[in-house]
């Protein structure tokens, strides 16, 4: 019994889930943990970040400003900057 215990607490989907970066109210604390970084909105909920000056940048329910590297490294999802002319505007020409 106790093995079987064991053996779902292993291989439950619980462990699998992404760990979060460290999180910010604001751009500026977030700037300051990681000033060579990119700032993006992580969406807690979903794990998906968003970039400056795309639509959900800020504005969902359940989020925070994290810095692009440490959301990478957690295994968040991004979402756009899916041509050179999306990350130049963003000021962000190395990012894919």
């Amino acid at each position: 019994m106790t093995v079987l215990l064991l053996l779902l607490i292993v291989i439950s989907p619980v462990g699998n889930a992404a760990s979060l970066p460290p999180l910010f109210t604001t751009v500026q604390q977030a700037r300051q943990h990681c000033p060579t970084d990119v700032v993006v909105w992580l969406n807690i909920s979903s794990g998906v970040y968003h970039f400056r000056g795309q639509r959900w940048y800020g504005a969902t329910k359940n989020g925070a400003f994290v810095c692009k590297r440490e959301a990478d490294q957690a295994g968040t999802e991004r979402r756009g900057m899916d041509n050179e002319d999306d990350r130049l505007y963003h000021g962000c020409p190395n990012m894919i």
